[in-house]
């Protein structure tokens, strides 16, 4: 006979009644520390002591759970760029300060999506042409030139 003791009374035991459930331990409680998890919204459902779990979280799912099959999810990458042709969506919205378009990272610039509002069109030579004088832009950050932000391209 080699004694085994219990993890949670503390008594001694031999090999067949060392389980909890063979010698009836009162101090089961003390081990058995499972939270149930809702399978709809799979958030943490708190029981006290002697609750059955199923019962609690089938409550949860009558009263508090926060999961809706008929709602619709957000979509994350919502933003369409406008450039005719280009199916690229973005995260966050990258609007041209011209023409107020939407636009995807490849197309955010005037240049990069034909921008003709608010200015004359901006071409890549039409940026070697512009006056050397302009260096800063006059004005609030607002009333950029178009020539201005085009050297700066």
């Amino acid at each position: 006979f080699l004694p085994l003791k219990c993890d949670a009374c503390k008594q001694d035991f031999c090999k067949d009644h060392f389980t909890y459930a063979t010698h009836k331990c009162l101090f089961v409680f003390k081990k058995d520390v499972r939270v149930p998890v809702c399978p709809l919204c799979n958030n943490p459902v708190p029981i006290k002591k002697g609750e059955v779990p199923d019962v609690v979280v089938g409550e949860h799912i009558d009263r508090d759970c926060k999961y809706h099959p008929g709602k619709k999810k957000e979509k994350i990458f919502s933003y369409r760029c406008s450039k005719e042709g280009c199916k690229k969506k973005e995260m966050l919205q990258v609007a041209c300060d011209q023409c107020h378009g939407n636009f995807c990272i490849l197309h955010r610039h005037p240049l990069d999506h034909s921008c003709q509002h608010g200015c004359l069109p901006i071409t890549v030579a039409g940026c070697s042409a512009a006056p050397a004088s302009e260096s800063k832009p006059s004005g609030t950050l607002r009333k950029w030139t178009c020539s201005w932000l085009a050297q700066r391209l």
